[in-house]
């Protein structure tokens, strides 16, 4: 069966199966990577979660638009905002829950992890059988820097300008995040990058990706979640709910 949820007919669905469901944006990626990276990123994890994990899943058409304020001086960049993107959520939940078995929503955006962690306890006190989970790396680079533009250059490299890619800022996120909340990501980067992408390369890449495929499974196969109907790895759920 086909898991790709846009490329199948009704009659092909079978009953009650999981789905999951790609969180990314619209948003400024660096001088260097498309303004689609996040949404790809999440596609990609998913599908691949999708293959490697038992029972029929299938894998939703990405969410394009996101919570993206903080690029909001870049732009091209399009955001609809915490509200907005919490009543997605919601909706697409309601909807998918009239017919699939449960709902795994994978992000690959961190401004939308406010609204998934609104929206998704608020759906499981509705009865829905929902989580999260997200395309995080250990060690990686905040925005448009190696991280992603490894796993750019293994998803679509035909969409990666190596020859315009500069460093931006080098500072680790959490010193970072005061800075962005207050005045959004140009302040500190005038190019948009967080972080560098030198020796970017596209086996990296596939390292980077089989390692968030494999963390979303474990997470998914254990359903472990948080207050915040966050997926953990079976090592974090001790006290968990």
């Amino acid at each position: 069966m086909s898991r790709d949820l846009a490329r199948t007919v009704w009659p092909a669905v079978p009953p009650k199966p999981p789905v999951l469901v790609p969180v990314g944006s619209t948003e400024q990626h660096g001088p260097h990577l498309p303004f689609d990276t996040d949404s790809v990123i999440a596609r990609a994890v998913a599908e691949g979660a999708a293959n490697a994990l038992p029972g029929p899943w299938l894998v939703a058409p990405p969410v394009l638009y996101g919570a993206s304020g903080e690029h909001a001086h870049f732009r091209g960049t399009v955001s609809i905002g915490h509200e907005a993107l919490c009543s997605v959520l919601v909706e697409l939940t309601r909807s998918l829950s009239l017919w699939a078995g449960s709902v795994v929503f994978v992000n690959g955006h961190g401004g939308n992890v406010a609204s998934l962690a609104t929206a998704v306890p608020q759906m499981r006190e509705e009865g829905h059988d929902v989580a999260w989970t997200g395309c995080h790396v250990p060690g990686g680079d905040a925005h448009a820097g190696r991280t992603e533009t490894s796993l750019m250059l293994r998803l679509a490299p035909q969409d990666v300008r190596l020859d315009a890619a500069v460093a931006g800022a080098p500072r680790p996120i959490a010193s970072l995040m005061p800075d962005l909340i207050a005045h959004g990501v140009r302040a500190v980067s005038p190019s948009g990058v967080l972080g560098d992408p030198t020796g970017a390369s596209a086996e990296e890449g596939r390292r980077l990706m089989e390692l968030m495929v494999a963390r979303t499974v474990r997470r998914i196969t254990a359903g472990v979640t948080d207050g915040r109907g966050h997926l953990m790895e079976p090592s974090e759920g001790k006290g968990a709910h």
